[in-house]
């Protein structure tokens, strides 16, 4: 993993993971995968664009936007502010590690850590 991240929790006890400032929009989209069947398309649709049969794909999850291409992800938060920050990028390769990543968490995404 190219990426170093963490994993913490808000006061509320979601789930969410940390990333480097210069990839930390991707937390934006991928804390928004909620099932497992999220992650399988979301796979299936990058190992898809890498595979050729998609030049490029666009997902939209609430408010982040990912554009998947073979070689470079980018994610964009410009569709719902007025002032957004800079796109970032990253590449595919490694942005499907993180969503598989996060996959093995979804089952601690919503455990209440006060009980």
């Amino acid at each position: 993993m190219k990426y170093s991240y963490f994993f913490t929790r808000t006061p509320s006890g979601r789930l969410l993971i940390k990333l480097p400032k210069d990839v930390e929009l991707f937390s934006d989209f991928i804390e928004l995968i909620s099932t497992e069947e999220d992650v399988k398309k979301i796979i299936e649709t990058i190992d898809q664009v890498i595979n050729g049969t998609y030049s490029e794909y666009e997902l939209f999850l609430d408010a982040p936007t990912v554009l998947i291409k073979p070689d470079i992800t980018t994610v964009s938060l410009a569709d719902i502010l007025d002032d957004p920050p800079p796109d970032q990028t990253m590449e595919t390769e490694e942005f499907r590690k993180l969503i598989l990543i996060w996959k093995e968490k979804l089952p601690e995404r919503f455990i209440d850590i006060n009980l």
